[in-house]
């Protein structure tokens, strides 16, 4: 841990709640951890996004799984964007691939739209909808248990992009090459670390979750399986 200077978080089911707000203890936990590392987030989400959710925390801000990139600015208290990559998506290719997946496994009753597209070409398979109530989505799969068999069928739908099992209802596909991984390799080379000098926190490493690039490769990794708990984990950065 010596030679550790930057420290990378996920952000939901690691410092909180998904789509919560940061609250005590992980805001004050982030405040001590500043005082010693750079603080960076990687996030599946746009990065204004996570840094209104987390009450604009001074930090700076991965999204987009390494298409966006925004630095905090300490004199504005704002982002500034660094990069803000976007690829074209087909649309129809897409939405058509969707309904015919709901037809196939069930999920043909939904609130809102069948897809979800995103101005990067990021794309969100939303198994409820894009207008579903929060307290159904943090209901509907908690455990992964009706995604993960058909993770497979998704993920084969969609060969040009990179899936993820999302959130808690849905599936997150992003184009390749972007994941979390991408993201914080490049992030050490445009910014003079190497990896052994930046840890990753995270909680969703299992297969199909945004953080298991980052858990498959050569980054030390601390895995959180209780964001409530975040001290215990990180207990040795603490020191």
């Amino acid at each position: 841990m010596s030679k550790i200077k930057v420290i990378a978080f996920d952000l939901d089911g690691t410092l909180t709640q998904h789509k919560s707000r940061l609250c005590e203890p992980n805001l004050s936990i982030l405040k001590a951890l500043s005082e010693k590392y750079r603080l960076l987030m990687v996030g599946a989400g746009m990065a204004r996004r996570i840094f209104e959710q987390m009450d604009h925390f001074p930090v700076d801000i991965i999204g987009n799984y390494g298409m966006q990139f925004c630095t905090y600015n300490n004199e504005t208290k704002d982002l500034d964007t660094v990069y803000d990559m976007h690829v074209e998506c087909d649309r129809e290719s897409v939405d058509r691939r969707i309904s015919e997946l709901r037809q196939k496994l069930g999920y043909t009753e939904y609130v809102g739209d069948n897809t979800e597209f995103h101005a990067s070409g990021s794309v969100t398979f939303p198994l409820l909808g894009t207008k579903a109530a929060l307290s159904d989505k943090l209901a509907f799969d908690p455990d992964r248990s009706k995604r993960k068999p058909i993770y497979p069928i998704v993920k084969a739908a969609f060969p040009e992009y990179t899936t993820f099992i999302g959130g808690s209802s849905s599936f997150d596909m992003a184009p390749f090459p972007y994941n979390k991984y991408y993201a914080l390799d490049r992030f050490c080379a445009d910014n003079g670390y190497s990896h052994d000098e930046v840890v990753y926190v995270g909680d969703d490493y299992g297969p199909g979750g945004n953080d298991e690039a980052v858990y498959n490769s050569d980054f030390r990794f601390i895995k959180v399986d209780d964001y409530r708990r975040l001290g215990e984990y990180i207990a040795e950065l603490l020191k």
